[in-house]
């Protein structure tokens, strides 16, 4: 099994999504002894974000490269091989003004690539990355005020993992993690139990 961790939060050892993606890593190796993990810092090791410098590394021809478009082409190479490769990806996600943070959104602009990770076909687009799981930390300092709200950064991840192929999505969700002691703690405890709950339904599975 190889198993992808994407972290995306600035908040270094006070990230609460770091914490728990690490935890739950941590439970996958512990059943699966033999398994690969590869840790994806996307803080330490942001890529830049799209601007037309970058265009011949998104599927631009690649002769007459700079050392700089060279370098992220290296890294863009890394990342789309570190992401087919993968059989489990746990990522953090948390939300930053209302969506997910910009490294994350860079990530994801390197491995979304046509003919690399998806395909447009006379039925419309067609996800490559199939056969997947995807483990989605949530993290927030606020909590949902309207049932009917939709948690943005949790939208667009959704739809990315989609339209690249994956469906076996699962979210872990640590919210209100900025309304004070209890509210934080109650935001903790609920993603614990919902990681207790995901490793119960592999034993199952694997019974």
């Amino acid at each position: 099994m190889n198993i992808l961790q994407i972290d995306s939060s600035v908040l270094g050892d006070n990230s609460v999504s770091r914490s728990l993606t690490a935890s739950i890593v941590a439970d996958l190796v512990a059943k699966n002894p033999g398994a690969k993990v590869t840790v994806r810092d996307l803080d330490k090791e942001a890529p830049a974000h799209l601007g037309n410098h970058l265009l011949p590394v998104l599927g631009g021809p690649k002769d007459g490269l700079n050392s700089v478009q060279q370098a992220e082409l290296e890294r863009t190479e890394t990342f789309l091989a570190e992401f087919m490769a993968a059989d489990v990806l746990v990522i953090g996600v948390p939300q930053y003004n209302f969506s997910i943070p910009s490294q994350l959104k860079a990530w994801i602009d390197r491995i979304a690539q046509a003919g690399r990770t998806f395909r447009y076909t006379a039925n419309g687009p067609e996800g490559l990355a199939v056969g997947k799981r995807v483990i989605v930390v949530s993290s927030r300092g606020g909590v949902r005020q309207d049932a009917n709200t939709l948690d943005l950064h949790e939208v667009t991840i959704d739809a990315v993992l989609r339209f690249l192929g994956i469906t076996d999505i699962s979210i872990v969700r640590a919210h209100g993690l900025a309304m004070g002691p209890d509210a934080r703690e109650a935001g903790l405890t609920t993603a614990r139990s919902q990681i207790a709950a995901l490793n119960d339904a592999a034993l199952r599975a694997a019974a």
